[in-house]
């Protein structure tokens, strides 16, 4: 019989799931690290929320483990690649709390713009007085959503009701989708600002949306602008919000997520339009059922050899079929994030094609490698193998595999060709011996270049010298460069240089590079 310890609380359904489908549970929500580590090595399951660190020591004392289970979104607290290395599952609930996420947001809107929560606690100490808290109706005004994914789509629904006027911007969501919530399509982030009466933001945290809204977007927008943030603590500068309250730009905020978590003294706490919760974006007893359940499922199908929806780390495929692919795996991951990470034109359709003894392989998990990568840049954990097409379903990304003749160079070719605002941009790459990846072309130029996990990638007219002011400027920011290759299609037309680097490059120095005169555009690339 299979053992699952549970080691942070879940609901009481959970349990009768793994117990129904024969599984021994100990439930033990307050074990401490080192008794954890005692015990690990007897179960063949764990489900976790965000404390127990499942490290590399744990792991290794987990001589049974099959599949940790994170009872939420993000997987923070788990060492995936660990975790992958020894041939174990993990699931996760990335959707179970999106009902509860976009209303609270509901919640936070309506309060902000009546003052519900400052007449409450003003009634409560005994003033009874109406003028302090004249708000403004919903009715007729233009609210801009920022980040079109599923919560932002179940907000646009649900303002719609409001007979508001929905602006919203997402570079990376397709025209259909916004038709489809009746929201009209920003082609800018400036665009939005300027336009809305009331801004709420619903993106994952990535280096693109950290401090997305700081004082340079904050002057964009209108005077006595309503600002909401039930996604992340950071997209929004809590800096510039506090700023926005003091000087009237901002005419009331409301967060459920903060910069630093928990947090009990705040300066924006001083600040009577103000609203603020402890993260409950997922406290709603709908929501905690569904990620009970859904886990304690997830866990379940993982031990007892079903189909696990929401595996984060590993595709379906055998581990004999698993040590001869893995190596096309990584690579069409890593051809697949190249594009969001170089364009922002939203996606149309994605083709794989397969060429020479890979085509003989098991390509539809290549398949979900590459969907993977194409999407992870803009989702983070929010893609992963088994989710990949579902994802690409719900973004309106048609998915192609094809085969073709293979070129006399290559023993084996993976290409991949996004289809976005009519044009078509070429990935390819292949695979020497047993596991040395090359990305061989990249929008047309051919290369052989092997990987790294950071990159950069820069396009500059060909001329002499160029790259050695650009070599130069490099080292002006001591950025290591580890190989470099440069491609042409003509002489004297424009080049594209591929190099490895030691660290990621920070984004100012990739804006200084790109100002120097000849650099056409530049890119960091983390692989």
């Amino acid at each position: 019989m299979p053992r699952v310890l549970i080691a942070e609380k879940v609901c009481d359904q959970a349990q009768a799931v793994l117990k129904n489908k024969g599984i021994d549970v100990v439930y033990m929500p307050k074990i401490s690290r080192d008794e954890l580590l005692a015990i690990i090595g007897d179960y063949d399951g764990l489900i976790v929320r965000s404390q127990p660190v499942v490290d590399g020591e744990l792991l290794e004392a987990a001589h049974k483990l099959k599949v940790v289970g994170r009872a939420g979104n993000g997987v923070d607290n788990i060492d995936m690649e660990c975790a992958t290395d020894r041939g174990i599952i993990v699931v996760n609930t990335p959707d179970a709390n999106s009902v509860s996420a976009a209303e609270l947001t509901m919640g936070m809107i309506i309060a902000s713009s009546r003052h519900i929560p400052q007449a409450n606690a003003s009634l409560k100490t005994g003033v009874w007085g109406r003028s302090r808290f004249q708000g403004s109706e919903l009715r007729n005004k233009t609210v801009g959503i920022i980040g079109l994914g599923r919560i932002g789509s179940l907000v646009a629904q649900r303002l719609n009701a409001f007979e508001v006027k929905v602006i919203a911007y997402d570079p990376y969501i397709t025209d259909a989708s916004f038709a489809r919530v009746d929201a009209i399509k920003c082609e800018t982030l400036a665009d939005l600002l300027a336009e809305a009466d009331l801004i709420t933001i619903h993106t994952p945290k990535t280096e693109e949306t950290i401090n997305m809204i700081s004082d340079k977007e904050l002057a964009l927008a209108k005077d006595g602008v309503r600002i909401v943030n039930c996604a992340r603590g950071g997209l929004i500068n809590e800096d510039t919000i506090l700023k926005g309250l003091k000087s009237g730009k901002i005419a009331s905020a409301a967060c459920d997520v903060l910069t630093k978590e928990p947090c009990t003294e705040h300066p924006l706490y001083e600040e009577e339009n103000f609203i603020v919760t402890p993260h409950i974006g997922a406290t709603t007893d709908e929501a905690q059922l569904k990620v009970g359940l859904t886990i304690a499922n997830e866990v379940a199908a993982a031990l007892t050899g079903d189909i696990v929806p929401n595996a984060v780390n590993m595709p379906l495929i055998s581990k004999s079929d698993l040590t001869e692919i893995r190596p096309y795996l990584h690579l069409a991951e890593n051809l697949g994030k190249i594009y969001h990470q170089m364009e922002k034109t939203p996606v149309e359709k994605v083709e794989i094609v397969y060429c020479g003894d890979v085509a003989e392989m098991e390509t539809e998990v290549l398949t979900l490698a590459v969907l993977k990568g194409v999407f992870e840049p803009i989702l983070k954990e929010r893609v992963n193998y088994v989710n990949a097409r579902l994802t690409a379903e719900a973004r309106e990304v048609a998915v192609a595999e094809t085969r073709e003749d293979l070129p006399n160079r290559y023993g084996s070719l993976i290409k991949v060709r996004i289809i976005a605002g009519g044009n078509i941009y070429q990935y390819a790459g292949t695979v020497f011996g047993r596991d040395e990846a090359r990305i061989v072309e990249i929008a047309g130029y051919t290369f052989d270049f092997s990987p790294t996990e950071n990159m950069v990638v820069l396009c500059n007219y060909d001329a002499p010298g160029l790259i050695g002011r650009i070599g130069l400027t490099m080292g002006d920011y001591y950025i290591n460069i580890g190989t470099m290759q440069v491609s042409r299609k003509t002489a004297g037309g424009v080049a594209m240089m591929l190099m490895s680097v030691d660290s990621k490059v920070k984004k100012e120095y990739l804006e200084s590079i790109a100002a120097i005169k000849g650099v056409t555009r530049v890119h960091g690339l983390e692989m």
